[in-house]
């Protein structure tokens, strides 16, 4: 695979270090990769062994990106994520090379040294210490024309950092799945006007689909072909016919069924997307070529909102 390019004129450490572990990941082979990241997971335990079951419990407790156990020989992980580099390393390019400024380069390289050698200081150097989470005013820009569709509402806390960043809108749509979680958002946010409570997933059609209750954490709920609680899944597209102007999702790994599911929005009325891409080991580049192949013209951001234990809340923002 090429390097990236660099102009004689902008040569930077970002360009060059991300292009030195892309290049890495093309040429090592998958076991040379997980040597590696175990490396890196046994160098934290050396270093502190709070801080090792701090990161495997968090991992094996949310499961998103595979399971970790070295005592008992399990890799799960390493050997998703190891596979995801080597097998994705173009596409992972092309995200790199079309995000629109070096603070989203950044957030790309911290993370893909954090997969590859565990490093915290990764992390802790890409936090977002500004703007609150999903409205970066850089980037997101709205006015009292705003018709702002929450997918993944939870109890109203995005609404609720949507108001205190922009403080007007004309209307809002909430899309929660879980109904205790959903009777909570609808008296946190009752007293607003034009907001519609929608207690329903989003996907890429209409259907019934199914959740479960007893997920470990009460914001990790998710549609899936069973579960003991029924909810119905619509597109967007199908389900609100107006113009919107902004659409965020947090809806743990549906994101690709969502934004097919709004295709008609983005190709007719080019929204401003905010979308979770962390919830998988495929969404961080993934949701950005969905998003391209309907529609070429928009520009691309991430920005990280997580931790410095391992890599999470992590955002592609589309405008």
């Amino acid at each position: 695979m090429p390097d990236i390019p660099i102009s004689d004129k902008t040569i930077n450490m970002v360009d060059i270090n991300f292009s030195k572990y892309m290049r890495y990941v093309s040429l090592a082979g998958l076991e040379d990769l997980q040597a590696l990241m175990k490396n890196g997971l046994a160098k934290i335990k050396e270093h502190s062994s709070q801080t090792y079951g701090i990161i495997t419990s968090a991992y094996n407790l949310y499961k998103y990106w595979g399971e970790i156990d070295p005592d008992n020989k399990k890799y799960e992980l390493i050997e998703n994520r190891s596979k995801a580099l080597k097998e994705h390393a173009a596409d992972f390019t092309w995200l790199y090379n079309n995000l629109s400024d070096y603070r989203s380069k950044k957030v790309l390289y911290g993370i893909v040294e954090n997969w590859l050698t565990f490093s915290m200081a990764s992390l802790d150097s890409i936090i977002e210490k500004t703007f609150l989470h999903y409205f970066d005013l850089d980037i997101i820009k709205c006015d009292e024309n705003e018709t702002f569709v929450d997918l993944g509402a939870y109890d109203g806390d995005t609404v609720h950092n949507f108001l205190d960043s922009f403080s007007t809108y004309k209307k809002i749509y909430c899309y929660e799945i879980m109904p205790d979680i959903f009777e909570k958002l609808k008296a946190n946010l009752g007293s607003y006007k034009n907001i519609e409570f929608r207690r329903k997933g989003a996907s890429d059609k209409n259907g019934t689909m199914f959740i479960s209750d007893n997920e470990p954490a009460e914001s990790m709920h998710k549609l899936s072909n069973s579960g003991n609680l029924e909810v119905p899944a619509v597109s967007i597209d199908n389900d609100i016919f107006e113009p919107v102007t902004f659409i965020k999702m947090d809806i743990e790994g549906g994101e690709q069924k969502a934004l097919l599911g709004c295709e008609r929005h983005i190709k007719e009325g080019h929204p401003k997307l905010a979308i979770s891409i962390y919830h998988n080991n495929e969404d961080i580049w993934k949701c950005a070529r969905i998003i391209y192949d309907m529609d070429p013209s928009y520009k691309f951001y991430l920005r990280y909102n997580g931790g410095n234990y391992y890599p999470s809340e992590f955002v592609l923002l589309a405008v």
